[in-house]
């Protein structure tokens, strides 16, 4: 029997903190979703490649004399970025996006201490009820598995290219998501083991509508990693046909449905609609199951994004809504994933407790 397994045996009802680690484990998610933002800041300031090297902990360190930011800046000029796009640039703008990148790599820091350290000390204390160690762990490792990620990203931008690969800036934001909507399920679970309700089931109408926002995420991404919000700035018309001019399939369907930015803004733009309709569907079954709350939850992110989106696009990509957009985004998939655990928690007909 493996010691996990020996210390999950000794649990006891009033060791158990469920809802201390529920509590704990939503503010993890806040600050996840900050993340999320900080990151979308990062890349619309265009950032993410000022900083060319990984060091998880003499990283944490910004330059602390104009030495150091000398050097800083002259490891910067090897990139292809400042060669191609930014020679020239002034001490005073690369300390702007040194700080941006420095901020997203120093909240990731932080958010990785505010989930292992609270984590040793529940698990010290005996504090976490029986089952739930894996799957703590397994948070805490893709936490690490993001990180990592993140390098790998940043990585792709620094030798050939002048900007990161958008296909790892997806898996980047995706696995981001990803952790977030894990953090609020696990919590959720822990509220439910509270109320001494069993942890909810995914069910099969929640994964389709899953596999809807995962496309349309992943859209998303893609558009924001080719730039592609700014090939038309006019709506519901892209550059005043429905379908755009622009479109190129020379080079074959697979390279478009990836890396043309015509045909990915265009599909993110309708792909939305799909969404739309998924989510309302999702918010009426989460409301005749009880839960009013949280049906308003999705339709006022789901409405907002919307609004967004198509601000966004008329506004030819003002800053403040793009980032915005990326927030309310993140909002959109924490709405969903509540409206799916009230829905898996429902049992013989019997609407569990909110």
């Amino acid at each position: 029997m493996s010691i996990s397994a020996n210390i999950d045996s000794m649990d006891t009802p009033s060791l158990s903190r469920p809802i201390a680690i529920a509590n704990w484990l939503l503010s993890v998610a806040a600050l996840v979703f900050l993340m999320v933002v900080v990151g979308g800041i990062t890349r619309l300031t265009e950032s993410g490649l000022s900083i060319t090297e990984w060091k998880p902990i003499t990283g944490a360190l910004p330059p602390l004399n104009e030495a150091d930011w000398a050097s800083e800046f002259e490891k910067y000029k090897q990139i292809p970025e400042y060669q191609q796009i930014n020679k020239g640039m002034a001490m005073d703008d690369f300390k702007f996006i040194y700080f941006w990148e420095w901020a997203h790599r120093q909240l990731g820091r932080f958010i990785g201490l505010a989930f292992a350290i609270p984590l040793l000390w529940f698990w010290v204390k005996n504090s976490i009820p029986q089952g739930y160690k894996p799957r703590l762990l397994a948070l805490l490792a893709l936490g690490a598995l993001q990180a990592t990620i993140g390098w790998w990203m940043v990585a792709s931008g620094l030798s050939e290219r002048t900007d990161v690969s958008h296909y790892r800036l997806a898996v980047h934001l995706l696995t981001a998501l990803f952790i977030m909507a894990g953090l609020i399920w696990t919590a959720l679970d822990l509220q439910a083991l509270q109320r001494k309700d069993k942890p909810a089931s995914f069910t099969n109408f929640c994964k389709i509508v899953t596999a809807i926002l995962f496309i349309q995420l992943l859209l998303g991404a893609y558009v924001a990693g080719l730039r592609a919000g700014y090939v038309a700035s006019d709506w519901p018309l892209m550059n005043d046909k429905f379908i755009p001019d622009g479109i190129d399939s020379s080079n074959g369907i697979l390279s478009m449905l990836g890396n043309d930015p015509f045909w990915l803004h265009f599909a993110h733009r309708w792909w939305a609609w799909v969404l739309v309709i998924a989510l309302i569907m999702l918010a009426r079954r989460v409301k005749i199951a009880g839960a009013s709350h949280i049906s308003i939850a999705i339709y006022a992110a789901l409405g907002i994004q919307i609004l967004l989106g198509i601000a966004t696009v008329q506004s030819g990509m003002n800053f403040t809504l793009a980032v915005l957009h990326q927030a309310v985004g993140a909002l959109v998939v924490a709405s969903a994933t509540w409206g799916f655990h009230h829905i898996g928690s429902i049992r013989d007909g019997k609407i569990a407790a909110i």
